[in-house]
């Protein structure tokens, strides 16, 4: 996975239930076999925008490109929440709720760190 700072790390799912791995192996089996897209390609790529017959933009699928900051996901997540009717969470909430996770499920300083690093986190104390 490519992160900030070009920094690289190798990352496994989380245990977050079927459901939710469905969804997201669904989502890859689309990119890879629909797109053709690789395994350098952006899991969540950046919207590819068109201009359209009534000269207006418009979205139009999506292009092999990682988003150049956070601002456009956050306001994909906004409109999603409002749409479902939620209160609005940022996309780093989710992030928070997998340390939420972690907590009762690792009791030994190991397993925590190692849920901490597929988090993407150096230091177990910035994942507490």
């Amino acid at each position: 996975m490519n992160t900030k700072f070009s920094k690289t790390f190798t990352t496994f799912f989380f245990p977050v239930g079927d459901s939710v791995q469905q969804i997201v192996c669904e989502w890859v089996r689309y990119l890879k076999e629909e797109l053709l897209w690789g395994n350098d390609d952006p899991l969540f790529p950046k919207t590819n925008v068109i201009n359209s017959e009534d000269r207006i933009f418009t979205a139009s699928g999506f292009k092999p490109e990682h988003w150049r900051n956070a601002s456009p996901i956050q306001a994909i997540f906004r409109q999603a929440f409002e749409a479902a009717d939620l209160p609005s969470v940022n996309p780093h909430s989710f992030r928070k709720t997998l340390v939420t996770l972690g907590q009762p499920l690792h009791q030994s300083p190991e397993e925590f760190k190692s849920w901490s690093q597929n988090l993407g986190y150096e230091d177990v104390l910035t994942t507490l």
